[in-house]
């Protein structure tokens, strides 16, 4: 009776009875079905990834389906690489008598291969004309145009830059010359360095100014003449203005000796009066010059 008793007393408990309906049950699968697709669509790897690692010589196309989705549209398969776009499903080569080479040779047929306009992208290269190499990027052929590489860039030299105002003073350039005469000569923006309230300054490659001058003025010779002509021009007007000064300093110092010219005031001599009975006045005329003056006489 008491081996009896003690199997009754550790029998497990009843299981508890469901309370839940019908509908709260389908509700309950359908959210959980729902999770189990999401869970699934986040832990997507990269379809190529496996593709990449398979080394063992194994099944090309079942390293290629592992840990990927693949969805058809159309007629035209598509895998999910898990990053927000989709990709056409590359066709794969296998021998011709291995397993399932007559079902990728089908699906070859149906889904063209896949093309990636990204990495298409040609890359087109400059050479330099300093060294002779080959490059994709530069700064002084981002911003003038100028082939020339950036290990080759000579800051201080060949490459300096100058600016508007001094081009135009060194080379007696015009600003036709710069933005009107074909090709257009490039340039950057800088803040002015003396204040920033001012306007910008634009920095030009002091090679290709040197160039435009002289396709303006010819030769350098030209452009040397030019320089002396104004220079010349400049002394003359320097000793004019200098020969008015020391002349007023002359009036001023000896004013006892220079004696200015000044016009007489003009007196009026009139003629005889004539009388004009309609309007009752009088008229005069000056016998020197053509004034007359009209008066009536109290």
């Amino acid at each position: 009776m008491s081996e009896a008793a003690s199997t009754d007393a550790v029998a497990p408990p009843a299981a508890p009875v469901s309370k839940l309906t019908n509908a709260q049950k389908a509700r309950i699968e359908r959210n959980l079905a729902k999770a189990q697709k999401l869970r699934e669509a986040k832990l997507v790897l990269h379809p190529f990834k496996d593709l990449a690692s398979n080394k063992d010589g194994s099944h090309p196309e079942a390293a290629l389906s592992q840990g990927s989705s693949v969805i058809k549209v159309q007629g035209t398969k598509y895998i999910d690489s898990g990053g927000g776009f989709l990709l056409e499903q590359p066709v794969l080569p296998t021998a011709p008598g291995a397993p399932g080479a007559a079902g990728l040779n089908r699906s070859a047929e149906e889904a063209p291969p896949i093309l990636d306009d990204a990495i298409a992208i040609p890359v087109q290269y400059e050479e330099c004309l300093e060294c002779g190499d080959m490059y994709a990027d530069s700064y002084l052929f981002n911003n003038f145009g100028h082939s020339v590489c950036d290990k080759c860039r000579d800051n201080e030299d060949r490459h300096a830059l100058i600016t508007r105002t001094e081009a135009k003073a060194e080379y007696l350039l015009k600003d036709c010359d710069f933005d009107k005469r074909e090709p257009r000569l490039r340039y950057i923006s800088r803040k002015n360095p003396h204040n920033v309230r001012w306007g910008e300054m634009k920095l030009y490659l002091h090679l290709q100014i040197h160039q435009r001058a002289l396709e303006v003025w010819g030769s350098e010779e030209e452009l040397v003449r030019q320089h002396e002509a104004r220079e010349d021009k400049r002394e003359v007007g320097k000793a004019r203005k200098y020969n008015k000064q020391m002349k007023q300093l002359r009036m001023e110092v000896r004013s006892s000796i220079y004696t200015k010219k000044t016009h007489a005031v003009h007196e009026h001599e009139f003629g005889p009066d004539t009388y004009d009975e309609a309007e009752d006045t009088y008229t005069h005329t000056c016998l020197t010059c053509p004034y007359s003056e009209t008066y009536e006489k109290m």
